[in-house]
């Protein structure tokens, strides 16, 4: 069986947590920054859990992480 690739978009994208969760960035936080209030971009900051209806298809891409 031929080894499958990564699709390096999803690989810069999703991160493993400690525990094995898949991990995403959230949006809203590139641009138009200033009219947005402080404790909103800091809670856009973090990160968060892929949805579990997404996580198969991140698992499909990423087939080694």
């Amino acid at each position: 069986m031929p080894k499958l690739k990564t699709r390096r978009a999803a690989a810069k994208r999703f991160r493993r947590s400690g525990s094995g969760k898949l991990m995403r960035r959230k949006a809203f936080k590139n641009h138009l920054l200033q009219h947005k209030g402080t404790d909103r971009k800091r809670r856009l900051s973090k990160a968060t859990v892929v949805n579990e209806a997404d996580v198969p298809n991140v698992e499909l891409m990423m087939p080694y992480q």
